[in-house]
């Protein structure tokens, strides 16, 4: 099956790549054609090239609330090979793309002869958070539910789709649970990037001119014995109720993405 059945042939993607030791982070239009490449709009230019590594989200978020609040949509994290550009254009093919719906695996794209990089980096603990207080929740955030988070895989970037909380400060905070990939990743490496749209506020054409939010941050825990933790949960299902479950599970973790700077799409980042 092709993607464009269940994602559309015209989305929006959020790009990341490794380039010359930085990570480099894009917004930009995706048009998924029938062979699953994807030819790839970037508004503000691009400095990559034949055979580089990069790492897509996709989904078909609406930016209705309904519809996307329990992330019940198609979403994937398309890692792929650039095999052509032209201008502010690059053709890309995948090297391993799964494609979700709620919890279910619907499409699995493969190249041939692909497999996983081995990591070897050690997981180590990830440090606690120095925050002592909550910080005032970003009430302009109130309408993102989700937002993309970025951590720093081998070989090229992996991306995954998360609800969130966020403060005037620039703080996020997420969740997820030890077997998790992005866990691995942020015990590994827990330099990240976290990107945030107004999907329901713009059309396709503005929306890929228009700089999103995007965090660079490093990730800390959330101990959950602490005050801190009790009062993040309660803003963060205020702000997700859907989540409300999750928290009932004991290995819950809770991260802290502590902001470095703010990135616009097409800035560059430095990786540790």
């Amino acid at each position: 099956m092709n993607l464009a059945t269940y994602l559309g042939k015209q989305v929006l993607g959020v790009l990341a790549g490794y380039q010359q030791g930085k990570v480099v982070i894009h917004v930009c239009g995706v048009f998924i054609q029938a062979d699953n490449s994807l030819r790839v709009y970037f508004p503000k230019g691009h400095s990559f090239s034949t055979g580089d590594l990069v790492t897509l989200h996709l989904d078909n978020r609406s930016g209705v609330d309904e519809f996307d609040a329990q992330i019940s949509v198609y979403r994937a994290s398309y890692k792929g090979r650039i095999i052509s550009h032209e201008e502010d254009w690059v053709v890309i093919t995948p090297r391993e793309c799964q494609l979700i719906h709620g919890m279910s695996l619907v499409l699995d794209i493969r190249e041939e002869g692909y497999q996983f990089p081995v990591d070897e980096r050690p997981e180590l603990p990830v440090p606690f958070t120095a925050l002592q207080e909550m910080p005032e929740p970003e009430a302009k955030d109130a309408v993102n539910k989700v937002g993309v988070l970025i951590t720093m895989a081998n070989e090229q970037p992996h991306t995954t789709v998360l609800a969130f909380l966020s403060s005037v400060d620039d703080d996020i905070f997420i969740i997820t649970f030890p077997g998790m990939f992005k866990s691995t990743l942020l015990k590994r490496n827990p330099h990240c990037f976290f990107a945030m749209d107004e999907r329901a506020h713009y059309t396709f054409e503005r929306a890929i001119e228009w700089n999103y939010t995007i965090v660079e941050g490093e990730a800390f825990r959330v101990p959950t014995d602490s005050p801190l933790y009790e009062t993040i949960r309660e803003e963060f299902i205020r702000k997700n109720p859907w989540e409300m479950g999750f928290f009932l599970q004991s290995d819950i973790e809770m991260y802290h993405i502590k902001r470095r700077q703010l990135v616009c799409s097409g800035s560059q980042g430095s990786v540790r």
